[in-house]
């Protein structure tokens, strides 16, 4: 039985991920640029997934759907797809396609099939996997969060309780990178409960990675709250970055009470300064368009982003109303057209970069063969 996984770039590191824990079980995954028989999998976000509708619906082979967009909309995704993972999928998807090797229906937990599912009664322990195997990604460190933002998946995917892989194992995976990133909801959390910094893990892991680290920068971003003078002291004594990115979503405190984010405005401020000091570029996320938002609020938002882009990097995106998210149908806000005009200013001065008109730019820039 052949199995493939279609490529889809902001789908790469599911890829490695995913590829480890069946090639562990037996069933090596065929990386492929369109579907092919037997088996074709399929990772998708909400933004990606109108590209491959039709390209599941009408395809020969079997094809199983996971991702964010998945897990989120399990009975749409199950009208044109054979088998639907919802959840995590290291333990699920090698389950599914040791049941259908066998002659059976794939109805087994984790797993929509037509109209019958049974929810997963297991989450996936970190060090119980690999992080990658042949097909290289960066390594997971955390999952799960905390905070229930109001526009994000990531809590209802994975969790409010965060789990963490080992150091020891972290190291293992690290010695086949020669500069090292990571995938974490907030790299300062490490080791943490998410909300109560744990300081010495994270300095012990950084300490046991011999590579060239990049930490606090893409793929593992932090939280504004947790950028303090030791948090920063532990970047530039083992680290490689020169900037720091975080999330600051909104300039303004009612939104920002209203998104459940759990910091203030004068969080931002603060961190911001504080990189500053330490000789680090801050590079800030915002949010525009939120539902909710008024012209004040906006306002504010806006004269944030003036404010970080004199001595930092802003990223701007459009909101979202993500499915599966306590913001999901909603719709988001004409912006004012002063903020159009200093948006795009910015970005012509190489201060910004972002889409705030275009959502889909964000994850998924080109359209599939």
């Amino acid at each position: 039985m052949q199995v493939n996984w279609r490529w889809i770039q902001a789908a790469r590191n599911s890829c490695a991920v995913l590829s480890a824990a069946c090639e562990r079980e037996g069933f090596p995954l065929q990386v492929v640029e369109s579907p092919a028989d037997d088996i074709t999998c399929y990772s998708l976000n909400s933004i990606s997934e109108p590209a491959f509708r039709d390209e599941i619906a009408n395809t020969g082979c079997i094809t199983v759907v996971g991702g964010p967009h998945a897990t989120a909309c399990p009975r749409e995704v199950a009208r044109y797809a054979d088998y639907v993972v919802v959840g995590e999928g290291e333990y699920t998807l090698p389950r599914l396609l040791e049941n259908l090797r066998d002659g059976g229906d794939g109805r087994i937990p984790g797993v929509m099939a037509g109209d019958w599912f049974k929810p997963a009664t297991t989450s996936v322990r970190l060090d119980a996997y690999p992080a990658f195997s042949e097909i290289k990604g960066y390594i997971e460190i955390s999952r799960g969060c905390p905070h229930s933002c109001g526009y994000c998946q990531t809590p209802r995917i994975f969790g409010c309780c965060m789990r963490h892989r080992s150091v020891d194992e972290i190291a293992r995976f690290a010695r086949r990178h020669s500069q090292l990133r990571f995938v974490t909801p907030n790299a300062f959390a490490y080791g943490s409960d998410g909300i109560h910094p744990r300081w010495d893990r994270v300095e012990r892991l950084l300490a046991a990675c011999k590579n060239q680290i990049f930490f606090g920068t893409f793929p593992s971003e932090v939280r504004p709250e947790f950028v303090c003078e030791t948090s920063l002291e532990l970047v530039t004594r083992y680290c490689a970055n020169k900037k720091l990115h975080f999330g600051a979503q909104s300039g303004s405190d009612r939104v920002l009470g209203m998104l459940r984010r759990g910091h203030t405005v004068s969080d931002i401020l603060h961190a911001c300064d504080l990189c500053r000091e330490q000789g680090l570029e801050p590079v800030v996320d915002f949010i525009v368009g939120f539902p909710f938002e008024t012209d004040d609020d906006q306002r504010a938002t806006l004269a944030m982003i003036q404010e970080v882009a004199r001595n930092g990097m802003v990223h701007v995106h459009r909101f979202i109303p993500l499915p599966g998210t306590p913001l999901a149908g909603s719709v988001a806000r004409d912006l004012l057209p002063e903020t159009e005009t200093v948006l795009g200013s910015l970005a012509l001065r190489g201060r910004l970069t972002g889409s705030w008109n275009d959502p889909a730019v964000r994850f998924f820039r080109h359209t599939p063969k």
